[in-house]
């Protein structure tokens, strides 16, 4: 088995990858990929990343790392960037902004992964919901949708015409990064994307969408269908604009029970990721729900090669119950980074060595 760990969130936070087709050893031990902030982790010029072979459960000299936040607080050039451009949507939909952000982390930690710096909102515009990312809010929907009217708006996304900056900037990160690591981009899973649109922004609750849900579950389907049916599409297009993997995003799955879970987002994960295996066979796709404890033998039905796992769910457990033919990432708690340098070495080789 491999695994891969990432750091996932602003002050950073890691998760492995294991996988499936084929143990992931080298001298007959477990060796897990790992994504990471630390200085000074350097992935070799190989013909294939080594995130890659990780995936497809080659056997490879160490763990892969990479950040899964991308750029953030914690460094001091995306501060200073973010003085001279404060709007989010300009830093994420300039080619040569998004480069130069993607490429920040790469520069000082050499990760193994290399992410493209966007974010899940960002074909909305182009399928004609309006929004913005307003600093320290957040997400803002202009027009929330709530009725069958307004999801009859909805146009089905097509990232060559809304997005064509998506295209030029991966294609410019596979020349920068040549092979020396994974690029990887990554989308919105229905439910999540559907959660922002319909309670307006981001929600603690999610009253609004679950309203909609119970009450007129129809409504709902036909907007899960659009988002479906577009984030295949926006998936096969990072793709053939070189993205080497992509990570599908539903942070809000694990707000639905479980039976809820199979209605309104496992059929739809599925279904992207039947369609992009139609016409991408052999690209890793993973897939990330915090604080999915509950339910990872659902994720795993999802047809996806990787499963993030966050530090809620014992590595070894959760491989067990997601079963021997999906890779698993995750899983040490940022919080960790609070602690010495020890006490942070001493955490990922635990989670490392775990089975």
């Amino acid at each position: 088995m491999s695994s891969i760990y990432s750091f996932t969130s602003s002050i950073s936070s890691i998760s492995p990858l294991t996988s499936p087709r084929k143990s992931f050893n080298y001298n007959n031990k477990y060796i897990p990929i790992i994504h990471s902030s630390l200085q000074g982790t350097v992935a070799p010029s190989v013909a294939e990343p080594l995130l890659l072979n990780a995936v497809r459960g080659e056997d490879v000299e160490r763990p892969p790392v990479w950040l899964m936040r991308q750029a953030g607080r914690y460094m001091k050039s995306y501060q200073i960037l973010c003085e001279k451009h404060p709007s989010f949507r300009e830093r994420s939909e300039n080619v040569d902004l998004v480069v130069e952000i993607s490429l920040q982390p790469w520069k000082v930690f050499r990760p193994d992964g290399v992410i493209l710096f966007s974010d899940i909102l960002t074909p909305l515009s182009g399928m004609n919901i309006p929004f913005d990312i307003v600093k320290g809010k957040g997400p803002v929907i202009f027009n929330p949708l709530r009725t069958a009217e307004d999801v009859d708006q909805v146009r089905e996304f097509v990232p060559e015409e809304s997005v064509p900056y998506v295209g030029e900037a991966l294609t410019i990160l596979r020349k920068e990064v040549e092979n020396k690591a994974a690029v990887l981009g990554f989308v919105g899973a229905p439910f999540t994307l559907a959660s922002y649109v319909v309670e307006g922004g981001s929600s603690k609750h999610f009253s609004k969408i679950k309203r909609l849900a119970f009450s007129q579950p129809k409504i709902l389907h036909a907007l899960l269908q659009k988002f479906a049916t577009s984030m295949a599409k926006y998936i096969q297009y990072q793709a053939d604009n070189g993205a080497q993997a992509v990570q599908i995003f539903d942070s809000w799955a694990t707000e639905l029970s479980p039976v809820d879970f199979e209605e309104f987002s496992l059929p739809y994960l599925k279904q992207i990721v039947d369609t992009v295996k139609q016409s991408h066979p052999t690209l890793p796709l993973i897939l990330y729900a915090s604080g999915s404890g509950g339910l990872l033998e659902r994720l795993a039905l999802t047809g996806v090669d990787v499963v993030s796992l966050d530090w809620s769910v014992d590595m070894a457990e959760g491989r067990r119950r997601l079963g021997p033919d999906v890779a698993v990432q995750g899983n040490v708690d940022p919080g960790v980074l609070f602690g010495s340098k020890e006490f942070i070495t001493n955490r990922i080789n635990d989670v490392v060595k775990s089975r």
